[in-house]
Protein backbone atom coordinates (compact mmCIF):
# COMPACT_ATOMS: atom_id res chain seq x y z
CA UNK A 1 0.00 0.00 0.00
CA UNK A 2 2.73 2.43 1.01
CA UNK A 3 4.73 1.49 -2.11
CA UNK A 4 1.67 2.16 -4.32
CA UNK A 5 1.11 5.59 -2.75
CA UNK A 6 4.78 6.38 -3.19
CA UNK A 7 4.58 5.55 -6.89
CA UNK A 8 1.48 7.73 -7.24
CA UNK A 9 3.29 10.60 -5.54
CA UNK A 10 6.29 10.21 -7.81
CA UNK A 11 4.02 10.12 -10.87
CA UNK A 12 2.19 13.29 -9.81
CA UNK A 13 5.50 15.04 -9.17
CA UNK A 14 6.83 13.99 -12.56
CA UNK A 15 3.71 15.24 -14.32
CA UNK A 16 3.95 18.53 -12.44
CA UNK A 17 7.57 18.94 -13.49
CA UNK A 18 6.73 18.31 -17.13
CA UNK A 19 3.84 20.78 -17.04
CA UNK A 20 6.02 23.41 -15.37
CA UNK A 21 8.74 22.86 -17.95
CA UNK A 22 6.28 23.22 -20.81
CA UNK A 23 4.77 26.32 -19.25
CA UNK A 24 8.12 28.01 -18.77
CA UNK A 25 9.12 27.04 -22.29
CA UNK A 26 6.05 28.85 -23.62
CA UNK A 27 6.71 32.04 -21.69
CA UNK A 28 7.65 35.03 -23.79
CA UNK A 29 10.90 36.70 -22.84
CA UNK A 30 11.43 40.19 -24.20
CA UNK A 31 14.95 40.82 -25.47
CA UNK A 32 14.40 44.29 -26.99
CA UNK A 33 11.85 47.04 -27.40
CA UNK A 34 11.28 48.18 -30.95
CA UNK A 35 10.00 51.73 -31.56
CA UNK A 36 8.32 52.64 -34.85
CA UNK A 37 7.45 56.13 -36.08
CA UNK A 38 4.19 56.20 -38.06
CA UNK A 39 2.27 59.07 -39.67
CA UNK A 40 -0.99 57.89 -38.05
CA UNK A 41 -1.61 55.06 -35.63
CA UNK A 42 -4.28 52.41 -36.13
CA UNK A 43 -3.50 50.17 -33.16
CA UNK A 44 -6.80 48.63 -32.10
CA UNK A 45 -7.84 49.06 -28.49
CA UNK A 46 -5.40 51.89 -27.85
CA UNK A 47 -6.63 54.60 -25.48
CA UNK A 48 -4.46 57.19 -27.26
CA UNK A 49 -5.41 58.50 -30.70
CA UNK A 50 -2.58 59.91 -32.80
CA UNK A 51 -3.96 60.97 -36.20
CA UNK A 52 -0.89 62.99 -37.22
CA UNK A 53 2.02 60.97 -35.89
CA UNK A 54 2.73 58.23 -33.36
CA UNK A 55 5.56 56.27 -31.79
CA UNK A 56 4.49 52.67 -31.41
CA UNK A 57 6.24 50.25 -29.06
CA UNK A 58 6.70 46.54 -29.68
CA UNK A 59 8.35 43.81 -27.62
CA UNK A 60 10.77 41.39 -29.34
CA UNK A 61 10.61 37.73 -28.31
CA UNK A 62 14.06 36.42 -27.43
CA UNK A 63 13.57 33.02 -29.07
CA UNK A 64 11.64 33.66 -32.28
CA UNK A 65 12.20 37.35 -32.94
CA UNK A 66 8.44 37.78 -33.35
CA UNK A 67 7.15 41.13 -32.11
CA UNK A 68 3.99 41.94 -30.17
CA UNK A 69 2.44 45.18 -28.96
CA UNK A 70 4.32 46.50 -25.94
CA UNK A 71 3.84 49.68 -23.93
CA UNK A 72 1.07 52.06 -25.02
CA UNK A 73 1.77 54.17 -28.07
CA UNK A 74 2.42 57.90 -27.69
CA UNK A 75 1.80 60.78 -30.06
CA UNK A 76 4.99 61.99 -31.70
CA UNK A 77 4.52 65.62 -30.67
CA UNK A 78 4.07 66.77 -34.23
CA UNK A 79 2.95 65.78 -37.71
CA UNK A 80 4.71 63.21 -39.91
CA UNK A 81 7.60 61.83 -37.84
CA UNK A 82 10.41 60.90 -40.23
CA UNK A 83 13.37 59.96 -38.03
CA UNK A 84 14.22 58.43 -34.65
CA UNK A 85 17.43 58.47 -32.63
CA UNK A 86 18.32 56.81 -29.33
CA UNK A 87 20.89 57.98 -26.78
CA UNK A 88 23.78 55.92 -25.39
CA UNK A 89 22.43 53.98 -22.44
CA UNK A 90 19.05 53.87 -24.18
CA UNK A 91 17.36 56.26 -21.74
CA UNK A 92 16.33 58.94 -24.25
CA UNK A 93 14.48 58.80 -27.58
CA UNK A 94 14.37 61.67 -30.08
CA UNK A 95 11.68 62.05 -32.73
CA UNK A 96 11.95 64.38 -35.75
CA UNK A 97 8.58 65.67 -37.01
CA UNK A 98 8.76 66.97 -40.56
CA UNK A 99 5.66 69.19 -40.84
CA UNK A 100 6.08 70.92 -37.47
CA UNK A 101 9.83 71.21 -38.02
CA UNK A 102 10.51 70.09 -34.46
CA UNK A 103 12.39 67.44 -32.50
CA UNK A 104 10.72 65.95 -29.46
CA UNK A 105 12.53 64.24 -26.59
CA UNK A 106 11.04 61.22 -24.78
CA UNK A 107 12.37 59.46 -21.70
CA UNK A 108 12.50 55.66 -22.08
CA UNK A 109 11.52 53.63 -19.00
CA UNK A 110 12.82 50.12 -18.27
CA UNK A 111 9.47 48.67 -19.39
CA UNK A 112 9.52 50.56 -22.70
CA UNK A 113 7.08 53.29 -21.64
CA UNK A 114 7.77 56.64 -23.32
CA UNK A 115 7.25 59.97 -21.55
CA UNK A 116 7.45 63.26 -23.44
CA UNK A 117 9.96 65.63 -21.84
CA UNK A 118 10.88 68.61 -24.06
CA UNK A 119 11.24 69.76 -27.67
CA UNK A 120 13.00 72.22 -29.95
CA UNK A 121 11.76 73.89 -33.14
CA UNK A 122 14.06 74.15 -36.16
CA UNK A 123 14.21 76.69 -38.98
CA UNK A 124 13.61 73.94 -41.57
CA UNK A 125 12.20 70.42 -41.69
CA UNK A 126 14.43 67.81 -39.98
CA UNK A 127 15.49 64.81 -42.04
CA UNK A 128 17.83 62.63 -39.94
CA UNK A 129 19.52 62.57 -36.51
CA UNK A 130 22.37 60.96 -34.59
CA UNK A 131 23.43 61.18 -30.94
CA UNK A 132 27.08 61.45 -29.94
CA UNK A 133 28.51 58.49 -27.97
CA UNK A 134 28.88 60.61 -24.83
CA UNK A 135 25.21 61.62 -25.04
CA UNK A 136 26.04 65.34 -24.99
CA UNK A 137 25.24 66.27 -28.59
CA UNK A 138 22.36 65.67 -31.00
CA UNK A 139 23.35 66.05 -34.66
CA UNK A 140 20.51 66.99 -37.01
CA UNK A 141 20.40 67.48 -40.78
CA UNK A 142 17.52 69.61 -41.98
CA UNK A 143 16.14 71.42 -45.02
CA UNK A 144 14.35 70.67 -48.28
CA UNK A 145 16.33 72.85 -50.69
CA UNK A 146 19.08 74.18 -48.40
CA UNK A 147 20.93 71.55 -46.37
CA UNK A 148 22.08 72.27 -42.82
CA UNK A 149 23.90 70.25 -40.16
CA UNK A 150 23.29 71.41 -36.58
CA UNK A 151 24.81 70.26 -33.28
CA UNK A 152 22.34 70.63 -30.38
CA UNK A 153 23.56 70.37 -26.81
CA UNK A 154 22.05 67.69 -24.60
CA UNK A 155 21.91 67.78 -20.80
CA UNK A 156 20.64 64.62 -19.11
CA UNK A 157 18.76 64.00 -22.34
CA UNK A 158 17.11 67.44 -22.51
CA UNK A 159 17.58 69.31 -25.79
CA UNK A 160 19.37 72.65 -25.53
CA UNK A 161 20.25 75.23 -28.14
CA UNK A 162 22.16 74.70 -31.37
CA UNK A 163 25.81 75.12 -30.46
CA UNK A 164 26.92 74.95 -34.10
CA UNK A 165 25.13 75.17 -37.44
CA UNK A 166 26.89 74.67 -40.79
CA UNK A 167 25.57 74.80 -44.33
CA UNK A 168 26.20 71.80 -46.57
CA UNK A 169 27.24 73.42 -49.84
CA UNK A 170 29.43 72.29 -52.72
CA UNK A 171 32.57 74.32 -53.42
CA UNK A 172 32.03 76.30 -56.62
CA UNK A 173 28.27 75.70 -56.55
CA UNK A 174 27.24 77.58 -53.43
CA UNK A 175 23.83 78.58 -54.82
CA UNK A 176 22.78 75.05 -55.83
CA UNK A 177 19.73 73.56 -54.11
CA UNK A 178 20.85 70.85 -51.67
CA UNK A 179 18.72 68.11 -50.08
CA UNK A 180 20.12 66.43 -46.93
CA UNK A 181 19.44 62.71 -46.47
CA UNK A 182 21.41 61.26 -43.57
CA UNK A 183 23.86 61.73 -40.70
CA UNK A 184 26.06 59.43 -38.63
CA UNK A 185 28.65 59.91 -35.90
CA UNK A 186 31.68 57.72 -35.24
CA UNK A 187 31.65 55.42 -32.23
CA UNK A 188 34.62 57.42 -30.94
CA UNK A 189 32.62 60.64 -31.27
CA UNK A 190 35.54 62.31 -33.05
CA UNK A 191 33.82 62.89 -36.40
CA UNK A 192 30.37 63.21 -37.91
CA UNK A 193 29.35 62.66 -41.53
CA UNK A 194 26.27 63.82 -43.43
CA UNK A 195 24.93 63.02 -46.90
CA UNK A 196 23.12 65.29 -49.33
CA UNK A 197 22.39 65.50 -53.05
CA UNK A 198 22.35 68.47 -55.41
CA UNK A 199 18.77 69.08 -56.55
CA UNK A 200 20.04 71.57 -59.13
CA UNK A 201 22.09 68.79 -60.76
CA UNK A 202 19.82 65.78 -60.15
CA UNK A 203 16.09 66.39 -60.58
CA UNK A 204 14.30 63.47 -62.30
CA UNK A 205 11.24 64.70 -64.15
CA UNK A 206 12.31 68.33 -63.70
CA UNK A 207 14.91 70.71 -64.98
CA UNK A 208 18.54 70.96 -63.92
CA UNK A 209 20.61 74.13 -63.75
CA UNK A 210 23.96 72.84 -62.50
CA UNK A 211 26.77 70.68 -63.83
CA UNK A 212 27.92 69.67 -60.36
CA UNK A 213 28.31 66.05 -59.30
CA UNK A 214 24.95 65.26 -57.62
CA UNK A 215 25.84 63.10 -54.60
CA UNK A 216 28.04 64.13 -51.66
CA UNK A 217 29.11 63.14 -48.16
CA UNK A 218 30.34 65.90 -45.84
CA UNK A 219 32.84 65.19 -43.06
CA UNK A 220 33.45 67.18 -39.87
CA UNK A 221 35.82 66.65 -36.98
CA UNK A 222 34.08 67.36 -33.68
CA UNK A 223 35.39 69.61 -30.95
CA UNK A 224 34.43 70.97 -27.56
CA UNK A 225 31.22 72.94 -27.30
CA UNK A 226 29.79 71.32 -30.43
CA UNK A 227 32.45 72.73 -32.77
CA UNK A 228 32.47 71.24 -36.28
CA UNK A 229 35.58 71.51 -38.47
CA UNK A 230 35.48 70.25 -42.08
CA UNK A 231 37.74 67.27 -42.61
CA UNK A 232 40.47 67.56 -45.29
CA UNK A 233 38.99 67.12 -48.77
CA UNK A 234 35.38 67.38 -47.61
CA UNK A 235 32.88 67.10 -49.23
CA UNK A 236 33.48 63.74 -50.94
CA UNK A 237 31.71 62.35 -53.99
CA UNK A 238 28.90 59.95 -53.09
CA UNK A 239 27.29 58.72 -56.29
CA UNK A 240 24.09 60.27 -57.61
CA UNK A 241 21.54 60.33 -54.79
CA UNK A 242 22.94 59.22 -51.44
CA UNK A 243 20.04 58.16 -49.23
CA UNK A 244 21.57 56.94 -45.95
CA UNK A 245 24.90 56.22 -44.29
CA UNK A 246 26.44 54.41 -41.35
CA UNK A 247 29.87 53.94 -39.76
CA UNK A 248 31.32 50.68 -38.48
CA UNK A 249 31.92 50.30 -34.70
CA UNK A 250 35.72 50.32 -35.13
CA UNK A 251 35.81 53.89 -36.57
CA UNK A 252 37.49 52.69 -39.75
CA UNK A 253 34.79 52.67 -42.42
CA UNK A 254 31.77 54.62 -43.64
CA UNK A 255 29.11 53.20 -45.98
CA UNK A 256 26.63 55.19 -48.07
CA UNK A 257 23.62 53.91 -50.03
CA UNK A 258 23.06 55.41 -53.49
CA UNK A 259 19.31 55.40 -54.15
CA UNK A 260 19.58 56.35 -57.83
CA UNK A 261 22.39 53.97 -58.82
CA UNK A 262 21.32 50.89 -56.83
CA UNK A 263 24.64 50.57 -55.07
CA UNK A 264 26.50 50.77 -51.77
CA UNK A 265 29.60 52.97 -51.58
CA UNK A 266 32.35 52.22 -49.07
CA UNK A 267 34.98 54.59 -47.66
CA UNK A 268 38.01 54.14 -45.46
CA UNK A 269 38.61 56.66 -42.68
CA UNK A 270 42.14 58.04 -42.63
CA UNK A 271 44.23 60.72 -40.89
CA UNK A 272 42.16 63.76 -40.01
CA UNK A 273 39.00 61.69 -40.51
CA UNK A 274 39.23 62.09 -44.27
CA UNK A 275 37.34 59.63 -46.45
CA UNK A 276 38.71 57.68 -49.38
CA UNK A 277 36.91 55.12 -51.56
CA UNK A 278 37.45 51.45 -50.77
CA UNK A 279 39.42 50.18 -53.76
CA UNK A 280 37.00 47.54 -55.04
CA UNK A 281 33.73 49.44 -54.65
CA UNK A 282 31.00 50.41 -55.21
CA UNK A 283 28.94 47.33 -54.36
CA UNK A 284 25.67 46.24 -55.90
CA UNK A 285 22.49 46.55 -53.84
CA UNK A 286 18.84 46.01 -54.65
CA UNK A 287 16.58 48.58 -56.26
CA UNK A 288 16.53 52.05 -54.65
CA UNK A 289 18.38 51.34 -51.39
CA UNK A 290 16.93 53.55 -48.67
CA UNK A 291 18.62 52.57 -45.40
CA UNK A 292 21.66 50.73 -44.03
CA UNK A 293 22.61 49.23 -40.65
CA UNK A 294 25.59 47.28 -39.25
CA UNK A 295 25.26 44.61 -36.56
CA UNK A 296 26.90 45.22 -33.13
CA UNK A 297 29.81 42.93 -34.00
CA UNK A 298 30.72 45.05 -37.02
CA UNK A 299 30.71 41.88 -39.16
CA UNK A 300 27.46 42.12 -41.10
CA UNK A 301 25.65 44.90 -42.94
CA UNK A 302 22.04 45.11 -44.09
CA UNK A 303 20.53 47.42 -46.73
CA UNK A 304 16.78 47.84 -47.20
CA UNK A 305 15.81 48.26 -50.86
CA UNK A 306 12.62 50.30 -51.22
CA UNK A 307 11.87 49.44 -54.85
CA UNK A 308 12.48 45.68 -54.60
CA UNK A 309 10.98 45.33 -51.11
CA UNK A 310 14.02 43.35 -50.03
CA UNK A 311 16.99 43.41 -47.67
CA UNK A 312 20.50 42.85 -49.03
CA UNK A 313 22.89 41.18 -46.59
CA UNK A 314 26.68 41.57 -46.67
CA UNK A 315 29.61 40.13 -44.73
CA UNK A 316 32.21 42.83 -43.95
CA UNK A 317 35.82 41.80 -44.32
CA UNK A 318 37.20 43.22 -41.06
CA UNK A 319 40.77 43.96 -42.24
CA UNK A 320 39.72 45.82 -45.42
CA UNK A 321 36.11 46.88 -44.81
CA UNK A 322 35.01 45.26 -48.07
CA UNK A 323 31.39 44.06 -48.07
CA UNK A 324 31.34 40.56 -49.55
CA UNK A 325 28.88 39.16 -52.02
CA UNK A 326 25.42 39.24 -50.49
CA UNK A 327 24.52 36.24 -48.34
CA UNK A 328 21.22 34.44 -47.89
CA UNK A 329 20.14 31.03 -46.61
CA UNK A 330 18.35 30.24 -49.88
CA UNK A 331 21.30 31.16 -52.05
CA UNK A 332 19.56 34.18 -53.55
CA UNK A 333 20.79 37.75 -53.17
CA UNK A 334 17.83 39.19 -51.30
CA UNK A 335 15.33 38.67 -48.50
CA UNK A 336 11.72 39.64 -49.09
CA UNK A 337 10.02 42.26 -46.91
CA UNK A 338 6.62 43.87 -47.07
CA UNK A 339 6.16 46.79 -49.49
CA UNK A 340 8.75 49.61 -49.61
CA UNK A 341 11.15 49.15 -46.66
CA UNK A 342 12.54 52.61 -45.87
CA UNK A 343 14.32 51.91 -42.57
CA UNK A 344 16.31 49.00 -41.11
CA UNK A 345 17.63 48.15 -37.63
CA UNK A 346 19.60 45.34 -35.98
CA UNK A 347 18.70 44.35 -32.42
CA UNK A 348 21.33 45.81 -30.07
CA UNK A 349 20.98 43.26 -27.26
CA UNK A 350 22.60 40.27 -28.94
CA UNK A 351 22.59 41.15 -32.64
CA UNK A 352 20.27 38.27 -33.53
CA UNK A 353 17.39 39.97 -35.34
CA UNK A 354 16.88 42.49 -38.16
CA UNK A 355 13.74 44.57 -38.77
CA UNK A 356 12.53 46.91 -41.52
CA UNK A 357 9.85 49.60 -41.46
CA UNK A 358 7.72 49.17 -44.59
CA UNK A 359 6.21 52.49 -45.69
CA UNK A 360 3.54 51.24 -48.12
CA UNK A 361 3.07 47.90 -46.36
CA UNK A 362 2.09 49.64 -43.10
CA UNK A 363 4.13 47.02 -41.32
CA UNK A 364 7.42 45.83 -39.86
CA UNK A 365 9.23 42.83 -41.36
CA UNK A 366 11.42 40.65 -39.14
CA UNK A 367 14.41 38.38 -39.81
CA UNK A 368 16.58 36.10 -37.72
CA UNK A 369 20.29 36.80 -38.16
CA UNK A 370 22.70 33.89 -38.36
CA UNK A 371 25.63 35.08 -36.17
CA UNK A 372 28.08 32.90 -38.09
CA UNK A 373 27.20 33.64 -41.71
CA UNK A 374 25.13 36.82 -41.49
CA UNK A 375 22.34 35.15 -43.46
CA UNK A 376 18.73 36.04 -42.73
CA UNK A 377 15.54 34.06 -42.48
CA UNK A 378 12.09 35.42 -41.80
CA UNK A 379 10.78 35.47 -38.25
CA UNK A 380 7.54 33.82 -37.25
CA UNK A 381 4.37 35.51 -38.55
CA UNK A 382 6.22 38.35 -40.31
CA UNK A 383 5.26 40.99 -41.43
CA UNK A 384 3.67 42.64 -38.39
CA UNK A 385 1.01 45.35 -38.91
CA UNK A 386 1.72 48.89 -37.70
CA UNK A 387 0.09 52.28 -38.09
CA UNK A 388 0.11 54.13 -41.38
CA UNK A 389 3.32 54.80 -43.30
CA UNK A 390 6.06 53.77 -40.86
CA UNK A 391 9.16 55.83 -41.63
CA UNK A 392 11.71 55.00 -38.94
CA UNK A 393 12.63 52.28 -36.46
CA UNK A 394 15.04 52.07 -33.50
CA UNK A 395 15.62 49.41 -30.85
CA UNK A 396 16.44 49.35 -27.13
CA UNK A 397 17.75 46.33 -25.16
CA UNK A 398 15.47 45.11 -22.39
CA UNK A 399 16.59 44.28 -18.86
CA UNK A 400 19.96 42.65 -18.29
CA UNK A 401 20.46 42.20 -22.04
CA UNK A 402 21.57 45.82 -22.17
CA UNK A 403 24.67 44.92 -20.12
CA UNK A 404 25.88 42.28 -22.53
CA UNK A 405 28.72 43.44 -24.76
CA UNK A 406 29.16 42.39 -28.38
CA UNK A 407 32.42 43.55 -29.94
CA UNK A 408 33.71 43.43 -33.52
Amino acid sequence: MKFSKLRQLMLVSAIGLVVATLFSGCQLVTIDFLFVATSASTISGSSTTCPNGAIETYAVDSESGAIRTGAPQVCSGGTTPVALAISPGYANLYVANQVNMNIVHFAVADNGVLTMKDSVTLAAAPVAMAVSPDGNTLYVVSGTTSATLSAYTLSSGAIGSAATTVSLTIPGYATDLMVPTGVTVLASGNAVYATAYDLSAYNPGGTTTSTATPGWVFGFATGSGGALTPTPGSPYNAGVKPSALTADPTNRFVYVTDFASNQLIGYGIYTGYTLSYLVNGPYKSGGEPAAVAIDPRGKFMYVSNSLDSTVTAYVIDLPTGTPSTAVNTTGSQTNTTDTQPVAVAVDPALGRFVYTANYLGNSVSGFQLNPTSGALKQTQATPYPTGQHPMAVVMVPHGNHSTQVVTP
